[in-house]
């Protein structure tokens, strides 16, 4: 009876109301937690072992986790979505009060959407406005997984979707996840929609009738008569109407736009095509790609892009080729009173003049090739973002869609894509879009076999710095092969988005063909680099040479760098590596933090110990540098003197460096009677550390800090696989001396079997 009325739980004394917690339904215990704040409870145990009862696994990074109730809700209802858990399996979920997807909905920051998405479909269902509306409010996060080719309706049904959960919701981040043979149509629909860009007033259509937030943001005209104006139904952005007319286009264009997901495409896609990038055959290997943007300040109108048409032969094969096709359409239509599902002669049309290598312009801030160059602008190198996540400005954009009638809706500022192979013609889609995306603050694009296409890429970042207020300040780009030179290509960046804070550029391998060196180009080659505001820059070199001779002009540019990584690099002599530091020491007074990884410094000795000197630097990682291969007890003795006098370094991070265990207890001393050390974290994961040799420092460990009084600043050590598995009680014993001293991190790691797997592999 108490567990049905929450007004007597309210009012329960706290001993009772503790006593009952445990026997309420989700429901009731969902209602009846502020009633347990007041009285000074706490229900995360209690939502800890509906975790355990109900999903039976355990949740990665467990320890990480700060609140259960929210955990539990947000993974239950993604659950439910996808139809992978019985609500009647468990009494507790079994309440006819409870609705689970409403009521767990506003606890669900992040969704994954997968496959056909039958989620999207569940949640666009009428019956599912009210949840809608509560993702609306509370989802930060929409990610996409092993996404698999849809069919016309799924697409309606996404778009409408996306539109009341980014343009109209909250959402920030857009990931799309494994999608080895991408839907073109798909992707570019999430892209453009993400992007904010989509069609307003009457193409999209909820069961109630037209988007009721775009009426109340700006009421449509009470009849929209088509115009014959350049690209589709909509007019350049300085208010004149162009003459000159692809009228086969603009026919197809409006039947289609009246049948669902496809009409918002084909906007988007239109858009795209009647104003693409200046570029050179962005889909070949060729060293000279650019697609680059022009900015001026002239106002006059770009020419009709009907009459740039007629000017141009290939461009005019494609004109005739799109009325024959668009005439096939029309009858399509016609006998099926639909939309007829071979789009792909419209699509091809789009992606014919998106290659062509003229430079068509994009508005009236934009020029063509040659014309008005003196009244170029560009960023000013280095000027801070005046913005703030989810910017709103657009003004002066010299984006794709100049042209008032595409609307301009609220778009993310983070867009992930991870293992999608993005062709040249999505390659410039995407370039377009990121030319005006003004929101996007972080952009991350991983095993997407970019190649020559990168250059694409750069193109629409260029035009996006130029806008005052952009806002793009993470930039990872990584991938297996590369196109070229990890350097150039980071100069290249830099040269085109010189506002970035923080850049990683990583690949796997030199290139496809054995034998063959990256294609560099001269024009990153040769590019001048303004002054950036760089404050982290991670580059992972497909076993290439460190020349510092090409990294000087990065760091010479980048004067308030931080952080640097360097990560599968090969030194080509021995003085490189003091070439590196005295050009860090010169150019980059402020960093703070200097990682290497499977780098070898066998035979560096001296740089180590300069570096561990170094009064700047707060952290340091030397990660599989084969540290110890060939280290006497003097550089070690040396190595261990020169933290104790460095009051500066805070974290010394040294995995897969063979340390083992007379090494590991030697490094106790840093924290001696004697010391001024200031170190906090020390990470020694990977080195064959033994449990009796762990137990010896440990030991060594207690007595210095008797002999300091009690007081070190040592507070986390890291110890991941390491072999504490031989002797379980000797490792237990010294863990749990250990974690009274510090913090202690490690794993249950099966050192038997990861030795068995490397010899199977060798």
């Amino acid at each position: 009876a108490a567990a049905a009325s929450l007004s007597l739980s309210a009012a329960l004394p706290g001993h009772l109301l503790r006593g009952l917690l445990p026997l309420l339904s989700v429901f009731r215990l969902e209602r009846a937690e502020a009633a347990a704040r007041r009285a000074g409870l706490s229900t995360q145990p209690i939502w800890r072992k509906l975790w355990d009862d109900v999903m039976k696994t355990r949740p990665p990074n467990a320890e990480n986790v700060t609140c259960w109730r929210k955990k539990f809700l947000e993974t239950f209802f993604s659950n439910v979505l996808h139809g992978v858990l019985d609500v009647s399996s468990d009494w507790r979920l079994n309440d006819r009060h409870f609705s689970p997807l409403l009521h767990s909905s506003p606890h669900v920051t992040q969704l994954t959407l997968c496959n056909m998405l039958q989620g999207a479909v569940e949640l666009a269902a009428e019956r599912n406005q009210k949840v809608l509306e509560n993702l609306a409010s509370s989802l930060r996060i929409l990610k996409f997984q092993h996404l698999l080719s849809s069919d016309q309706s799924i697409r309606s049904t996404l778009v409408l979707l996306l539109h009341r959960l980014i343009h109209h919701g909250s959402v920030s981040q857009v990931s799309v996840y494994s999608w080895p043979v991408p839907d073109t149509v798909l992707l570019v629909l999430i892209l453009s929609m993400s992007a904010g860009f989509w069609r307003s007033g009457n193409a999209l259509t909820y069961h109630s009738g037209p988007c009721g937030l775009c009426r109340e943001e700006e009421q449509p005209p009470p009849q929209e008569q088509p115009e014959r104006g350049c690209c589709d139904e909509r007019e350049w952005s300085d208010g004149e109407n162009q003459k000159g007319s692809l009228s086969a286009l603009e026919e197809a264009d409006a039947e289609v736009n009246g049948q669902g997901a496809d009409a918002g495409q084909n906007s988007v896609l239109s858009g795209l095509s009647c104003c693409p990038l200046e570029q050179q055959a962005c889909e070949e290997a060729s060293s000279k790609v650019s697609c680059d943007h022009s900015s001026s300040q002239g106002g006059s109108s770009p020419p009709c892009f009907s009459e740039q048409l007629s000017h141009r032969p290939a461009l005019r094969k494609s004109r005739r080729r799109l009325k024959s096709a668009v005439g096939k359409k029309r009858r399509c239509l016609r006998r099926s009173r639909g939309l007829c599902a071979d789009l792909d002669d419209l699509y091809d049309f789009v992606f014919t003049v998106a290659r062509e290598d003229g430079s068509v312009s994009l508005d009236q801030n934009t020029v063509t090739e040659g014309e008005n160059t003196d009244n170029r602008t560009s960023s000013s190198a280095g000027s801070p973002c005046c913005g703030h996540a989810g910017c709103k400005k657009r003004g002066g954009a010299a984006g794709i869609f100049p042209l008032k009638a595409a609307h301009r809706f609220r778009s993310v500022s983070t867009l992930e894509l991870f293992s999608i192979p993005l062709t040249g013609d999505t390659c410039r889609t995407l370039s377009n879009l990121l030319s005006s995306w003004v929101s996007l603050e972080n952009l991350v694009l991983s095993y997407n076999g970019l190649g020559a296409n990168v250059f694409c890429i750069l193109a629409g970042l260029r035009a996006l710095s130029r806008h005052s207020d952009c806002c793009l300040r993470v930039l990872r780009v990584s991938d297996v092969f590369s196109h070229m030179p990890c350097m150039e290509l980071v100069r290249c960046i830099l040269s085109a988005a010189p506002r970035l804070h923080t850049l990683s550029v990583s690949f796997d391998l030199k290139n496809q063909l054995e034998g063959n060196g990256p294609v560099g180009n001269p024009s990153c080659s040769d590019a001048e680099i303004p002054e950036s505001c760089l404050e982290q820059l991670e580059i992972r070199f497909p076993r290439e040479p460190l020349h510092t001779a090409l990294l000087l002009p990065v760091l010479k540019a980048s004067k308030s760098l931080q952080q640097l990584s360097l990560d599968s690099a090969v030194l080509p002599s021995s003085q490189e590596l003091g070439l590196l530091l005295q050009a860090l020491k010169e150019c980059n007074p402020n960093l703070k933090k200097l990682s290497f990884h499977d780098v070898n410094l066998a035979d560096h000795q001296r740089e180590v110990l300069l570096l561990l000197q170094d009064p700047v630097l707060q952290e340091i990682t030397f990660s599989f540098c084969r540290l110890f291969e060939s280290c006497t007890t003097e550089f070690l003795l040396e190595i261990i003197n020169a933290v104790k006098r460095n009051s500066s370094l805070k974290s010394l991070r040294l995995p897969g460096n063979r340390l083992g265990n007379h090494r590991l207890v030697a490094l106790a001393d840093i924290f001696s009677e004697d010391s001024s050390s200031s170190l906090c974290q020390l990470d020694v994961s990977s080195n064959c550390i033994k449990p009796d040799g762990l137990l010896e420092f440990t030991k060594k460990l207690e007595g210095h800090i008797q002999q300091r009084g009690g007081r070190i600043p040592f507070t986390h050590l890291r110890l991941f696989q390491n072999w504490l598995d031989q002797d379980a009680e000797t490792a237990q014993e010294a863990l749990r001396r250990l974690k009274a001293v510090c913090s202690v991190v490690n794993d249950s790691w099966d050192s038997s079997q990861a030795f068995a797997d490397y010899i199977s592999v060798m």
